[in-house]
């Protein structure tokens, strides 16, 4: 596994553990033992990973989460911490590096941040700068549903378009609170936004991500 994708992956795990099975989550009602299973799922099923895309699978996906969540929490956590084996696709560094860092980054605060007492987490430059290369590469596929002209813009002035329209919300932000703007966590996302004040409130309502 590869660097980024590795670290992510522990945090996110020791995160889950932190937390106990029951702990909720920002991912629509999922608790933390359903988020441990669909990560375990996603890199251990590819037959039933495919529901996350195809929606005639959706239903063999859930079936088979429900089981791997039904199983012990010390073990879906060995699960995620040692990742998928040795045949699928995610044990390529590539993959991982691609598949994985903004997954697990993601997710991570998708635990984090559904406690009253979370603070922000602070990203080295090397990593921000990461997510915001990842973050340019996928932003038109995340605001596609924006009903308004949405940018993205850091502190330093770089700015990527997420979805083109009026009228227009920039939205600014570190790389990370950006990156989870446009996952649809806009919510818990430590950002400022500018534009019409009608404009702004459907941004933050916007049913954003993948």
């Amino acid at each position: 596994m590869s660097t980024h994708a590795k670290r992510e992956r522990l945090l996110l795990a020791d995160l889950l553990e932190g937390a106990g099975p029951d702990a909720p989550t920002l991912c629509g009602g999922w608790a933390t033992r359903d988020l441990a299973a669909h990560v375990v799922v996603r890199e251990r099923r590819a037959d039933a990973a495919g529901g996350l895309v195809l929606k005639p699978l959706a239903g063999r996906l859930e079936r088979v989460q429900r089981e791997f969540a039904a199983k012990p929490y010390d073990e879906l956590l060995r699960l995620v911490r040692t990742g998928p084996p040795r045949f699928s696709p995610y044990a390529l560094k590539q993959v991982d590096e691609a598949a994985n860092t903004v997954e697990f980054f993601v997710h991570s605060e998708d635990v984090r941040r559904a406690r009253a007492d979370w603070a922000p987490r602070e990203l080295d430059p090397v990593f921000s700068d990461v997510l915001w290369s990842r973050l340019e590469k996928m932003a038109r596929l995340l605001g596609r549903r924006s009903p308004v002209g949405l940018v993205l813009r850091r502190p330093d002035g770089r700015t990527v378009v997420a979805h083109r329209g009026t009228p227009v919300v920039t939205v600014t932000g570190e790389p990370g609170e950006l990156l989870l703007f446009a996952f649809g966590r806009q919510a818990v996302a430590d950002t400022e936004l500018d534009g019409d004040k009608d404009a702004v409130a459907k941004a933050l309502e916007a049913k954003l991500g993948l």
